[in-house]
């Protein structure tokens, strides 16, 4: 798991950090690109980068890899594909949280430590909630994992056993 809390998708419980008000307006408040412009979403995904203080570069490349693999030119497609990891505003039932505890196999919970978008606090808590989980956190990133980090985090998995 990267970068995520333990409540996700819904709201943020009572013992965990929130996000930073101030990055989620600026992250939200910047308007929609038009998702059928390739190049709009790849600024779109290089903005969210700047906010968020991940590698703007690597936005831009991960967003054109990710139009480029989406199939047709649907732009509520590639929204979806775009933002499917965005869950702060969604609220489902059941939630994962009370579910964590039962999870049997190995987990690495990876986050780092400049995340504005979900506080290391919370991958703390979210490894905490998986029995046997290990945590990971990434000194020199943010939201995004930079690729830097890859070898770091296959031995860290490798180790899980």
């Amino acid at each position: 798991m990267v970068g995520t809390r333990a409540v996700a998708p819904g709201p943020v419980d009572d013992d965990l950090p929130d996000h930073d008000q101030a990055v989620m307006a600026r992250l939200f408040g910047h308007a929609m690109p038009d998702w059928s412009d390739r190049a709009a979403v790849a600024e779109f995904a290089v903005a969210g980068a700047e906010i968020l203080g991940d590698d703007p570069a690597a936005a831009r490349t991960r967003a054109g890899r990710v139009w480029d693999r989406t199939p047709g030119a649907d732009p509520a497609v590639h929204l979806a594909n775009q933002l499917g990891t965005v869950f702060a505003r969604l609220d489902c039932a059941p939630r994962w949280r009370g579910r964590l505890p039962d999870l049997a196999v190995p987990a690495l919970v990876v986050h780092g430590r400049r995340d504005a978008f979900f506080p290391v606090g919370d991958a703390e808590a979210l490894a905490r909630a998986i029995p046997g989980a290990r945590l990971l956190v990434l000194d020199d990133a943010a939201t995004a994992l930079p690729d830097a980090a890859a070898d770091r985090v296959a031995e860290a998995m490798l180790a899980l056993g």
